[in-house]
């Protein structure tokens, strides 16, 4: 199957087919995902997710939840929701074993720490868990130390229930069910209110959860903490928006933006051609490098280190007069 490369970030574009399809919980459907010749897929680390493209120009991003090692498939669950925008509706009333979607990917902004991390502390809440049940397989490959903590409402809406169940008898996998009321769940500020050295966080799940895990984890060194946002935090940086300008690199020209528009509205008003899905910052869609100026970052995906050379267009400002972008 030809791959035929993207514009953005040297990504590729592929064609796959629903292989398999099956309720894993209540509300969550999984997809398995094959190339139509049976081939190989293009390699992916734990963490990494790829950008399904849905009927109407939708693009959705979800977490491959399957083992690395398996080159020949992935597997995605996705979560009815019906206050959403309307792709995870379409996933679950649309798509069909034998349907051709047309991906993009892998992409990963979520990677398990290297050799230095002697535990790794997996918290998950609801399907949150689609992450983690790759990185549990990679982990699980190495002979490394983790342990997992998986919050949901019920057994009913707990995904890969029976995939874990051996993995909690081995001590490895602790359920939290809170009926709805966290409260009653995983009580997370005393799970992480000291930082051992080597430990490192990872968290995957709704806001309220996020929210809670963030404000339990201020102890720790920002470098042993990994959050994979499905919506755009809620803690949003202060607001001080003002006009700045744009200078594309490759062209010399220079475009205003005003303190109302965003970098993409203005580059595309302009003729240039832009990928985004959620444009608030958390899914990685629009990552570009910039070459001079100062950025506001307003993402909850780049680190430190990516934000010298990163910037996410679809939210970002400029604390500098001109920021000068790799295009």
């Amino acid at each position: 199957m030809a791959m035929t490369p993207e514009s953005r970030g040297g990504a590729v574009s592929f064609e796959v087919r629903v292989a398999h399809r099956w309720l894993e919980a209540e509300d969550i459907a999984c997809f398995t995902l094959t190339r139509p010749d049976g081939g190989e897929l293009p390699a992916f680390d734990a963490g990494a997710h790829i950008e399904v493209r849905l009927p109407g120009d939708r693009r959705r991003h979800y977490s491959l939840s399957g083992d690395p090692r398996e080159r020949r498939a992935y597997e995605i669950a996705v979560l009815r929701e019906p206050a959403g925008r309307g792709g995870s509706q379409a996933m679950h009333d649309t798509v069909a074993v034998g349907d051709a979607l047309r991906v993009s990917g892998p992409y990963n902004h979520f990677p398990l720490a290297g050799p230095e991390a002697r535990l790794h502390l997996l918290l998950a809440g609801g399907v949150g868990i689609t992450p983690m049940t790759a990185m549990i397989a990679a982990l699980e490959a190495r002979g490394a130390e983790w342990h997992l903590h998986y919050c949901t409402r019920s057994p009913d809406r707990t995904a890969f229930r029976a995939r874990l169940a051996p993995l909690a008898r081995a001590g490895k996998v602790t359920f939290h069910h809170d009926g709805g009321d966290p409260a009653r769940g995983l009580d997370l500020p005393a799970l992480l209110r000291r930082f051992e050295i080597g430990t490192h966080v990872y968290v995957c799940g709704p806001r309220g959860f996020m929210a809670a895990a963030r404000g339990a984890v201020g102890a720790w060194p920002p470098r042993c903490v990994h959050f994979e946002y499905f919506s755009a935090p809620d803690e949003a940086p202060a607001r001080t928006d003002a006009a700045f300008l744009v200078k594309i690199k490759a062209t010399g020209q220079v475009l205003e933006v005003p303190a109302d528009r965003s970098i993409v509205e203005v580059l595309r008003a302009h003729g240039f051609t832009v990928s985004t899905d959620c444009e608030e910052g958390y899914c990685g869609t629009c990552i570009t490098r910039y070459v001079e100026g100062e950025p506001q970052h307003r993402d909850s995906v780049l680190g430190d280190a990516e934000r010298r050379s990163y910037v996410m267009i679809c939210c970002a400002r400029a604390k500098s007069p001109m920021l000068v972008l790799d295009l």
